[in-house]
């Protein structure tokens, strides 16, 4: 039997990976003590590895295809194919950032206060490259961890550091001076594995599942019957994907009324439906949503 050998991310996508997979229709039960997660498709082979080293691994055709984010392909310079651009940071619809940070009363402004001085990050080579753009000279060092407080403790000038909101930052008393590039998270796979007819397919399925499962998220279905006279007035309350489905009941003054929609506007919403003439209103969960 054909396998396709799959990289899922270890660490800070791990949980965030596996949950869209569940909502994708897979079930993967990851034990503590092995790199090899089980997962209810026999023709899928999962390994758990870190998102830093995917691609270089995806790229090496030791795996076919795997998870991992935009700024570790670009870190690696990596040869991939990327076969679809899941944003899913933190289950939402968020791209991260790698920003350039140093302590508040700093006086460093600007990257080319940098020229001399010294920068811890975990994303060496881009940041290297970064420099080099903006002809600043400074020692760049690989920091495997707590990178924030090396610059809150003095031990370096600056940092690169991956973030979402900004507040870890603030926390550590760091401004923001700079962007150095902004990631997603992607669906990678070598070009071997996209010239294989049976590895190509399985993976367009996975795609298709994947991307259908991070489009349901924060979305639910509402579902409501409606007297004709008052459908109008109705409509014009309920936003949609498209248009609303409609369909006519067994009274035939009646239609029931269906639609998809963002899951924090039902509170607000679910009250002036009501008041527009709208009965039996039934709010359901979204697994996939295939455009």
């Amino acid at each position: 039997m054909k396998k396709l050998k799959l990289g899922l991310p270890k660490g800070s996508l791990q949980e965030a990976t596996i949950k869209v997979f569940e909502r994708a229709g897979f079930k993967i039960y990851v034990s503590s003590r092995s790199y090899f997660p089980s997962i209810d498709d026999e023709e899928i082979s999962p390994v758990l590895l870190r998102a830093q080293e995917m691609s270089r691994y995806v790229e090496d055709e030791a795996l076919d295809c795997g998870i991992t984010g935009a700024d570790w392909i670009r870190e690696n310079n990596s040869d991939v194919v990327v076969v679809s651009d899941l944003v899913y940071a933190k289950q939402s619809a968020v791209k991260v950032r790698w920003v350039l940070a140093v302590p508040e009363d700093s006086n460093i402004h600007s990257v080319k206060d940098l020229n001399g001085k010294r920068v811890a990050t975990e994303l060496v080579a881009v940041t290297k490259a970064y420099l080099k753009k903006n002809k600043v000279k400074a020692d760049v060092e690989f920091s495997w961890g707590a990178t924030e407080a090396k610059v809150a403790d003095g031990l370096v000038d600056a940092v690169v550091e991956l973030t979402e909101t900004g507040s870890s930052l603030k926390a550590h008393k760091l401004k923001i001076i700079d962007t150095i590039c902004v990631s997603t998270t992607q669906f990678i796979a070598n070009h071997k594995a996209v010239k294989d007819p049976w590895k190509k397919e399985k993976m367009n399925q996975l795609k298709m599942l994947l991307e259908g499962a991070i489009a349901a998220n924060n979305m639910v279905g509402l579902k409501m019957n409606v007297e004709k006279d008052n459908l109008k007035k109705v409509l014009s309350l309920l936003p949609a994907l498209k248009n609303p489905t409609i369909s006519g009941l067994a009274q035939g003054n009646w239609v029931a009324v269906e639609t998809v929609i963002s899951e924090n506007s039902v509170r607000a919403l679910i009250p002036r439906l009501k008041a527009a003439g709208a009965e039996g209103i039934i709010e359901y969960p979204l697994n996939k949503i295939i455009y």
